[in-house]
């Protein structure tokens, strides 16, 4: 009997922990759409987001992102592999990365947003949820299912 309930619940928690939710709502939290703006951080240092309104939607601009240093650990890259060549020569130094999100009360979630790379180049889709005071901004190609979760903390 125990193996016949604990293949179904390790398959939901599974699939559950494959779309970046959590397995069950004693993590959820209510938002509110403002709950997004201010700085958040990696907890490792690679990553620092200043998330703002931006008149109807919320976009963040980054701040420090490891991937987007030189070797000197100071100075931003450029935007060499953006798609449009007019860009190629910015600094990513607070570049927008997020743009679009918009807050959906019904599932309680940003959604419909894009995630610039400027590591790789590429637009991404966007969502950004509020779980345990963390921000989970999850990037996607197609669905979220198939994406990646950046865990992000309030910055002090």
């Amino acid at each position: 009997m125990l193996k016949s309930v604990t293949g179904p619940m390790l398959a939901a928690a599974l699939v559950a922990g494959m779309i970046g939710l959590p397995a069950g709502d004693a993590f959820a939290q209510t938002s509110s759409p403002d709950q997004i703006v201010g700085v958040w951080e990696s907890d490792d240092g690679n990553l620092k987001l200043e998330m703002f309104d931006a008149g109807g939607s919320y976009a963040a601009r980054v701040l420090h992102g490891k991937l987007l240093m030189e070797a000197d650990g100071k100075t931003f890259k450029k935007d060499t592999l953006n798609p449009d060549p007019k860009l190629r020569s910015r600094s990513l130094e607070r570049a927008v990365l997020v743009t679009n999100l918009k807050w959906d009360p019904a599932d309680d979630r940003w959604e419909g947003g894009n995630f610039y790379s400027g590591a790789t180049g590429r637009t991404h889709s966007a969502q950004a949820t509020l779980v345990s005071g963390k921000l989970e901004l999850r990037a996607y190609m197609g669905t979220a299912i198939f994406g990646r979760t950046m865990v992000l903390r309030r910055a002090q």
